[in-house]
């Protein structure tokens, strides 16, 4: 119908033409996931991915189609665009706290599923890289959780009144409310959880502008 009635001017119509290409870009989307889904066997634990998946591209098209019918260039067409593209109305939603929560699950925790989705992706151990560091750190940060949770518990319970944290540590191991292996366990989590986060840093020198030689100064430094 755009073609139609706009001819050659079509893409002088960037919005309308973008929307089209977002509708264009989500079907190839969803085709990619069907096939994807299909070989590797249809795992029924992928399907909630799945689901969320193709609801967020279903409503984004929506979304992009009712843009396209409400802004069409011709309003003698807009009418008809409505009535063609809902003509039940406009009932997609976007994909639910519940199943956003199913899907969190699975890519929160070491799973089949997660591996199929990882697959490819360089997370080779001791690399340094960011990823392979999270993948590394997620096994222990789950072990650790309820460990965290406890301590949280003893601190609102003012069993734990130090200001730092390897103080609180040191609480909890002289209360035995942890074990010597649960707090190396802490703190190992915290070490790796700290190198993830840690930015680069630098010294004033090297940032201050007008330096001439800012390669000799960070050469220096690194010595």
């Amino acid at each position: 119908i755009a073609m139609l009635a706009l001819g050659g001017r079509l893409k002088q119509k960037e919005r309308v033409s973008a929307r089209l290409g977002d509708v264009l870009s989500h079907l190839y989307i969803c085709s990619a996931m069907l096939a994807r889904y299909e070989s590797q066997g249809r795992p029924a634990a992928d399907q909630p991915i799945l689901a969320w998946a193709f609801h967020d591209s279903i409503y984004k098209m929506q979304v992009a189609l009712g843009g396209v019918a409400d802004n069409f260039p011709n309003r003698w067409l807009r009418g008809m665009l409505r009535f063609v593209l809902f003509p039940l109305g406009r009932f997609e939603r976007e994909p639910g706290d519940r199943l956003s929560h199913k899907v969190a699950q699975l890519l929160l925790s070491p799973s089949e599923t997660r591996e199929r989705l990882t697959q490819g992706i360089y997370n080779t151990p001791g690399s340094g890289h960011a990823i392979s560091m999270m993948e590394q750190a997620l096994p222990d940060i789950i072990e650790a959780e309820p460990l965290e949770r406890r301590l949280l518990k003893a601190q609102r319970a003012g069993k734990l009144d130090a200001l730092g944290w390897d103080a609180q540590l040191e609480q909890a191991l002289d209360q035995s409310l942890i074990s010597g292996e649960e707090a190396a366990l802490l703190r190992r989590t915290r070490k790796l959880t700290l190198d993830i986060i840690s930015v680069d840093e630098f010294e004033a020198d090297v940032l201050r502008l007008g330096q001439s030689d800012v390669r000799e100064i960070m050469t220096s430094h690194a010595a």
